[in-house]
């Protein structure tokens, strides 16, 4: 049985949920109102017209709405709106470069200036509401200006994790049809001193035939191959225009980005987000689950590229008025104490990383963080898996040093923001639980025939009843694919994808995915994305893959193939691990690979994972 943490005295004091009984009490109301407690939640912001109608939903058919009629940006809601109200000069980006001589900071101020500009260059080039803008970059920070620059004129971003391939690249930009795809000219990353970040672009836009012009960041002034008739370079892009941009006025329904996900079929989804509902949960999720204070700094790990980057780097922090740090690097160069010297270098509040790089840090012992104080920290953070135990207390004693509450969120591409977490300080932290659900959130646990199990010590499949302001809208061209995915396996219910227990004091530890999606350092992989990948290799008959316990990622992806080939184990198995590399990325290449003569299977023929 877990021990139960209770919250450091500390971290209570100034908590914007300042007490258990007060979070009971708030969670009560959000279930029994939940119009009225959104109304209020929905008015921290602004709007340029109120709503007529909080919400509408019918989940059979996939079709949610919030905040009807009302109409806002959120571009708007991230920079001008602090500085008209006198924040201007304070700090709103931290950007640590992969070389720790490297950063900027930029004001609210700056920030809306770079913004608008960018703004004004994407409207130069014939970008409208509307139009899709594929971003393709590491973590520099044209890649957030460029985020709020498309949502400023209403365009819809698509940002594609710059670890993909030229091929994922291609796909992506063609299910949404982008009209420009901006991307820089090198990466550096660690060791990587020169990913070909513009020489992958090249290589996708030989086929995305929607795509009319490439922008590029002189991020390391490596030479590049530039196409005079299609190809700018964005500090170009910007010179002649002028540093305000009125930002564009946008339905709360208005798509605010697309961002893919890896499914059980082999094509990737493009999961939409809304405008309103998007801004208002990822908001209301960061300032409770983190206790944000004016003048803190907060410090999420992730990329821009996955959700995390979106709701937790960008628009969750900004749109509160925070001090938000944007690292381009990797937590083990130039040392192993990265992470930790970034921490002190700073004066960081609250940071929030993915359990593969606590196991990752942790296997180096204790020594990387014997020359940092980590004073500054009040609370810490897990993102993208369930957090295991042995990594859990390492990462609260060790980093935390005991007092510092440790968030363990549970959350989904999907859902847009945090739904089950401690907050940090309120709720008593047990370990390896992802605890309790946010105000608003109604998790339900069912059986493999959708009955409810109540009550405690239960366990079986995870859904959520009832929208929440974030919640997915559709998959981008296929909103079939959204209703059977998400809506159609329970009744009435969003479901999950993941397995979950309900303990005896009613904490909820997820247990990872029951459907054919392997979570790999919390990115999620589709099986039947890499097995197609797999299959691409001449010689592959047939493939099947499955995920299996890994120390580092939590999950590790396991290939049993099938081939038709003279070639010895090893070589088959180094072509393969290349091809998966060319047709996702690195990211999706097997850890470990069988070489079968045959596959279990179904009756119908289906194989059995």
């Amino acid at each position: 049985m877990s021990k139960t943490y209770k919250p450091h005295p500390d971290t209570t004091q100034k908590a914007h949920i300042s007490s258990l009984e007060q979070y009971k009490k708030i969670y009560n109301e959000s279930i029994s109102n939940p119009e009225e407690f959104w109304a209020k939640i929905a008015e921290r912001i602004d709007w340029y017209q109120p709503w007529n109608k909080v919400r509408e939903y019918d989940f059979v058919n996939g079709k949610i709405e919030w905040f009807s009629n009302g109409k806002l940006n959120a571009s708007y809601n991230c920079l001008d709106r602090h500085v008209n109200n006198g924040y201007g000069d304070e700090t709103a980006i931290i950007w640590e470069g992969n070389d720790p001589n490297q950063s900027r900071t930029f004001t609210y101020k700056e920030l809306l200036k770079e913004v608008s500009q960018f703004a004004n260059g994407l409207k130069d080039l014939g970008v409208k509401k509307g139009d899709r803008v594929c971003l393709y970059m590491q973590m520099i920070p044209e890649l957030a200006i460029a985020v709020l620059a498309c949502a400023r004129i209403g365009a819809v971003h698509s940002v594609v994790f710059g670890a993909f391939s030229s091929d994922a690249l291609r796909d992506r930009i063609n299910d949404s049809a982008c009209k420009i795809l901006v991307t820089q000219d090198t990466g550096v990353r660690g060791i990587k001193q020169n990913i070909p970040m513009k020489a992958n672009a090249d290589q996708a836009v030989l086929h995305t035939p929607s795509i009319e012009y490439v922008i590029v960041v002189k991020r390391t002034g490596e030479p590049v191959h530039m196409d005079v008739e299609r190809d700018i370079w964005w500090h170009e892009s910007i010179s002649n225009v002028d540093d305000k941009c009125k930002p564009e006025e946008m339905d709360s329904e208005d798509p605010l980005f697309i961002l893919y996900t890896s499914g059980s079929t082999g094509k990737p989804k493009g999961v939409v987000h809304s405008s309103a509902g998007y801004m208002i949960y990822s908001s209301y999720t960061f300032l409770n689950v983190f206790q944000y204070d004016e003048d803190d700094i907060y410090w999420c790990t992730a990329d821009v590229g996955w959700i995390t980057g979106h709701s937790y780097i960008v628009y969750g922090p900004l749109l509160c008025g925070a001090t938000t740090l944007m690292f381009e690097g990797v937590p083990t160069y130039p040392n192993v104490s990265r992470f930790w010297d970034i921490v002190d270098k700073y004066k960081v509040n609250q940071f929030y990383t993915a359990p593969t790089a606590i196991r990752a840090l942790q296997a180096h012992g204790l020594e990387p963080l014997e020359n940092n104080s980590l004073d500054s920290l009040k609370v810490i953070g897990s993102v993208g898996e369930p957090i295991n135990e042995e990594a859990w207390h390492w990462y609260h004693d060790n980093v935390g040093k005991g007092k510092c509450p440790l968030v363990d969120t549970w959350w989904q591409t999907e859902t847009g923001g945090i739904m089950i977490s401690a907050l940090a300080g309120i709720t008593p932290n047990k370990p390896a639980h992802a605890s309790l659900p946010l105000p608003g959130i109604i998790p339900v646990i069912v059986d493999a025939e959708g009955n409810e199990l109540n009550g405690n010590n239960v366990q079986g499949n995870l859904c959520i009843k009832s929208p929440w302001p974030s919640i997915i809208r559709t998959t981008y061209g296929d909103h079939e694919r959204c209703i059977s995915t998400y809506f159609s396996n329970y009744k009435g219910m969003y479901f999950t994808g993941d397995g979950v227990k309900r303990d005896h004091d009613g904490y909820l530890r997820i247990l990872g995915r029951v459907d054919d999606v392997i979570n790999v350092s919390g990115h999620r992989m589709g099986t039947a994305e890499v097995e197609n990948a797999i299959n691409e290799h001449e010689d592959v008959i047939e493939s099947a893959v499955v995920g299996y316990p890994h120390d580092i990622k939590g999950e590790g992806i396991y290939a049993y193939v099938i081939v038709s080939t003279e070639l010895n184990d090893d070589e088959i198995k180094d072509q393969i691990i290349n091809v998966v590399r060319k047709v996702i990325g690195p990211i999706a290449k097997p850890d470990k690979i069988q070489i079968v003569s045959g596959l279990p299977k179904t009756r119908s023929g289906k194989i059995m994972r």
